[in-house]
């Protein structure tokens, strides 16, 4: 590895070498994790180079191939599991300059991976009435590329499932990093070979994502003291197809009176909370939903409620926004993504409710999984150790709760525990030299492992 040759072979092009924003640009927000920050903290790259075109990204594959150099891809670095911290070092691949929205049609959008999500749904709404399907709780700071390289679901997926349910993604355009790179377009099938591969098989150059029809969306909070009819009353929501929303999140007693300033004055220590996101047109039957459930109040809706500080956007509030705010208030908070199916995730969340009383604290995000309503759970933890946490995750296990573990930097731990053969024959085409993300997939490095712990990666300091 020749680290100071790719260095001048590249120096006509955007370099940053600064210490200082080297490691800012090596950075993601791994520290959710106190098992992550511990092992990751002092990773750092060479340097970073921020393509301006795909032909930039073609040159920069090339010579990190002939210097087998480590690439590693990020667009804002807003992902919480490690997936844009290089392992070993070598280049940021920063995709900062290649953000333009470049086509928008009646249902779909193409841009470059670079682009905001906030700047592409503006751009959309102003041209013609549309918005992403779905978007992160980072909209305002997150990256196309990043929530389809990193990312599975969010905002909009109690209505439209999951960014790998077919017809979420349209097309993704791919370089690989070759001798010569090669450019590939993927549809169909093809598409899981690079979504959510964290950029360890190819370097996404273009996007093509289905559109829906933007709302002025009437942001909601709803209080509820039973936790259990809070969740059954998310869950129906979920299935009453014509009332269209964006948003359905439960944040169980005390999350939002302790760690949500601005709805504190509002709530009190036994409150459960539900955040929505309902189209105007909608709000009729809305109301007449709510109305069945005895118990619930209505203390917020954006197109008629005022309160001396206003909650900003309500999406803010949900998915891995609320471990955010909930660190703010307590650094010693960290978080879970737990699996509950369709059909049994009231029996699931009551079990694993039960069984660590005042040690977890339920946050629910209601989502479509097999076209049924199902939920993510993004469970705030109170952390005391490594080994304590196994066993929590251990327990959720034996319950049938399948946890995605955000406690891990590796694909497959934070997947489903096994390795993809889609992701590692692509790789293994695409990325001969393995120097894309390198550390981040098992399959590759170490095709016996057995997932049973920490993929304590011998290679973790970055090689110099």
């Amino acid at each position: 590895m020749s680290v100071a040759a790719l260095r001048s072979a590249l120096g006509h092009l955007d370099i940053d070498e600064n210490p200082i924003s080297v490691r800012a640009k090596s950075r993601d927000f791994f520290w959710y994790s106190p098992v992550l920050k511990a092992r990751m903290d002092h990773l750092t790259a060479d340097f970073v180079v921020a393509p301006r075109s795909e032909a930039e990204v073609i040159e920069v594959l090339a010579a990190a191939h002939a210097h087998e150099v480590p690439v590693t891809v990020r667009g804002a670095g807003t992902g919480n599991y490690g997936q844009a911290m290089p392992m070993r070092g070598g280049i940021i691949l920063h995709m900062k300059h290649m953000a333009v929205v470049k086509a928008i049609h009646p249902g779909r959008v193409i841009a470059e991976p670079g682009c905001l999500i906030r700047d592409l749904d503006a751009a959309t709404r102003a041209h013609s009435g549309q918005e992403l399907r779905m978007h992160p709780s980072t909209h305002a700071t997150a990256t196309i590329g990043g929530f389809i390289a990193g990312g599975s679901g969010g905002v909009g997926s109690c209505t439209w499932g999951v960014l790998r349910d077919l017809g979420n993604i349209l097309r993704l355009r791919v370089v690989t990093a070759e001798a010569k790179p090669q450019v590939h377009d993927f549809t169909g099938e093809e598409l899981h070979r690079v979504s959510h591969a964290y950029g360890t098989n190819g370097i996404i150059t273009e996007i093509e994502m289905p559109l829906a029809p933007a709302y002025d969306w009437v942001e909601i909070f709803v209080t509820h003291r039973d936790f259990p009819a809070a969740v059954r009353m998310a869950g129906e929501l979920g299935h009453q197809d014509g009332i269209l929303k964006k948003l359905i999140s439960v944040y169980e007693a005390p999350t939002a009176q302790a760690y949500f300033p601005r709805l504190a004055p509002h709530v009190t220590a036994e409150d459960t909370v539900l955040g929505l996101m309902i189209a105007p047109q909608s709000m009729d039957g809305f109301l007449t939903f709510l109305a069945r459930y005895p118990g619930a109040a209505l203390i917020f809706r954006s197109d008629t409620t005022q309160w001396p500080k206003e909650p900003g956007p309500v999406y803010e509030y949900g998915w891995n926004h609320t471990t955010l705010r909930a660190l703010k208030v307590d650094p010693s908070i960290t978080y879970l993504q737990v699996a509950y199916a369709p059909g049994v995730y009231e029996e699931k969340i009551t079990a694993v409710r039960a069984a660590f009383p005042g040690e977890l604290i339920q946050h629910l995000e209601a989502m479509r999984m097999g076209g049924q309503m199902a939920f993510a759970g993004l469970t705030l933890v109170r952390f005391t150790s490594e080994a304590r946490l196994d066993e929590i995750i251990r327990q959720h296990e034996a319950m049938g709760a399948h946890v995605f573990n955000p406690h891990r930097y590796t694909l497959e731990e934070g997947g489903r525990q096994s390795a993809d053969a889609a992701q590692l024959a692509f790789k293994r085409q695409a990325d001969p030299k393995g120097i894309l993300n390198p550390g981040k997939m098992i399959a590759w490095d170490a095709p016996d492992w057995d997932y049973s712990r920490m993929y304590s990666y011998p290679g973790m300091t970055p090689a110099r």
